[in-house]
């Protein structure tokens, strides 16, 4: 079964049921600016999750694209992708757990409207329960009435089987499942056998339906959601690599275009670096074509990254500007039926992807230069971005000892100190819905127009970021501030919080809400209906109005302390940048 009938038969299986088709977001978060990327389908989702109400109501369904590099080094294998599409299906506050299980055992098993997978190669795992919540039987139960031995469920511990994003957030139990890949069979496993089958993937992840009913602040849980939710995910990738009966989602119809160009360039070139290349060039693609461009901070930063580790391990197999414009316009044609955008700006694409590449190259021969005057490779690999494996291959070819083990130490101290410069930079997230998060996201909307009150309409957001601790918060201005200017907007912030004016929000469909003059920031990307939210009494004589996804208070007032700018600092031609705390 190819991707594109994946897609489908997902799609109308739910729409059947009365779900309505929404289409993907952006990969770009749409004001939710702590976090880089959606990396989860349920992302865009959340503040629904919470209890606001949808406007096409209760029964979602989607295919939704989602980056995530945590596992970069990890690709190359057999399963795993920076970018990949998930398919989910939604109630918010509707059915629960009896229809969520048997409507995805349905359609894995059915050969009329589903997958028609063999039932006899399917494994379940439910939650073991802990302190925040108990085992569940009830799921346990539901799968046995469909027709799943007791034998083949497994009841595993919060680390598998609880679903969470963020320290704060909804959450709640998950029932996972496994298919069984092996030519041969497994049959009945023991516990301990699934364990070691999953290790050794043997059996695959396929599907996984979370049950969102409680709901956690600061790592704790404090009590239940106001309406139960069911949020699934089903991995397009992995899914399509079980129905196509590969062991590798490269093989699949998904990377097939892509890695027959990639074979035919370089026939005995190395596997994982092709693997590697077809991977990155396709999230560099789908990240460009959502407006992102290189550069050495946040989303810039990512997308460098993936550009020219796909240069890295594209050099080894020759690949040249010529072929990195065929795999572009591959990928274009493969997906563009379902993301139009991508075949309208593959020119952009193509000319952001080669200009990094070019750069990248001229890296590479700086490092060259460098490696022959005897530079460290730690040195080489931190300040030239010169890669180890080129650093030991010249080492081979001319008899040079390389201390691979100092090397490796170093290494490791740097990516320790790196990883928890991510894990702060990606907690978070709409996902966040901590009370200062929450009054930073509002904070965010007064900074944004008193700098248009006092340095002009010219001021426009071009992106921030917000923790628990502080926001941050870029705009396009070709000066550094005075400090009677940040002053100045200090003063109309900290007005507008004593004021104790009200945050409301509105669904309009898109048209109207751009006519009421509300700020908007990748307008390109949103559905038929968005969010509005204003601070104010009414709209149209509202201080602040954007098109937000939330989350916000409901009054200034609830802003506790004073807001103080502590950093008004460049960071590119024409963009500023501020820091600010409520102290």
């Amino acid at each position: 079964m190819q991707s594109e009938e994946i897609r489908q038969r997902f799609l109308k299986f739910f729409e059947k049921r009365g779900h309505k088709i929404i289409p993907s977001a952006s990969l770009v978060p749409e004001n939710d600016p702590s976090a880089l990327f959606i990396s989860a389908g349920m992302q865009p989702l959340v503040p629904y999750l919470l209890g606001e109400k949808h406007p096409l109501g209760t029964r979602l369904v989607d295919v939704q694209k989602c980056v995530r590099t945590t596992d970069i080094d990890d690709v190359g294998d057999a399963t795993h992708a920076t970018f990949f599409e998930m398919l989910g299906n939604w109630s918010l506050g509707d059915y629960f757990k009896e229809d969520a299980i048997k409507w995805s055992h349905e359609l894995l098993i059915s050969k009329k409207e589903g997958f028609g997978l063999d039932p006899r190669r399917l494994y379940i795992t439910v939650f073991a329960g802990d302190e925040n919540a108990p085992a569940d039987e009830e799921s346990e139960k539901i799968w046995q009435s469909v027709g799943i031995p007791k034998n083949r469920i497994y009841r595993l511990g919060a680390d598998k089987n609880w679903w969470q994003a963020g320290e704060s957030g909804p959450c709640g139990p998950d029932s996972e499942m496994y298919y069984d890949v092996t030519k041969r069979g497994l049959g009945d496993l023991t516990r301990e056998q699934f364990l070691a089958a999953d290790d050794k993937r043997e059996v695959v992840e396929i599907w996984n339906d979370v049950f969102m009913e409680y709901l956690k602040k600061d790592g704790k849980v404090v009590g239940k959601l106001p309406k139960k939710n069911v949020d699934t995910g089903a991995g397009l990738e992995r899914l399509a690599a079980v129905l196509q009966n590969k062991d590798n989602i490269f093989y699949t119809d998904l990377f097939a275009p892509v890695m027959e160009i990639l074979n035919e360039i370089s026939p005995r070139g190395d596997l994982r670096a092709k693997r590697i290349a077809a991977d990155h060039i396709r999230s560099a693609v789908f990240i460009l074509a959502d407006g992102v461009t290189p550069s050495n901070t946040d989303r810039g930063y990512v997308l460098r990254r993936l550009i020219r580790r796909a240069v890295r391990f594209g050099r080894g197999l020759g690949l040249s500007d010529e072929f990195y414009k065929e795999i572009i316009s591959v990928i274009a044609d493969k997906y563009g039926k379902n993301h139009s955008h991508i075949l309208q700006n593959v020119r952009m694409i193509e000319k952001e992807f080669l200009a990094e590449a070019d750069k990248f190259s001229k890296t590479l021969d700086r490092g060259m230069k460098e490696f022959e005057k005897g530079t460290d490779p730690f040195v080489l690999f931190t300040s030239y971005g010169f890669p180890i494996e080129l650093t030991l291959e010249l080492a081979r070819e001319k008899d040079v000892k390389i201390d691979l083990e100092k090397f490796n130490a170093e290494m490791k101290e740097h990516q320790e100190l790196s990883r928890a410069g991510a894990e702060q930079k990606f907690k978070g997230g709409l996902a966040d819905t901590s009370d200062k998060v929450t009054q930073y996201h509002t904070a965010t909307h007064l900074l944004h127009q008193a700098l248009r009150d006092v340095l002009g309409e010219h001021v426009g957001q071009k992106g921030s970021n917000i923790t628990a601790e502080r926001l941050r918060f870029d705009f396009t201005h070709h000066k550094k501030m005075t400090p009677e200017e940040i002053s100045a907007v200090e003063k109309i912030v900290n007005e507008k919080i004593k004021a104790a004016l009200p945050v409301n929000k509105v669904i309009l469909p898109r048209a109207e809400a751009e006519k009421t003059g509300a700020r908007h920031f990748f307008g390109e990307k949103y559905g038929d209906q968005v969010s509005v939210y204003y601070i104010g009494e009414t709209l149209p004589s509202a201080y602040s109005k954007e098109f937000c996804g939330g989350p916000h208070v409901a009054n200034t007032s609830e802003l506790k302390g004073v807001f103080k700018i502590t950093k008004e600092e460049a960071v590119a031609a024409g963009i500023r940048r501020i820091k600010a705390v409520l102290a």
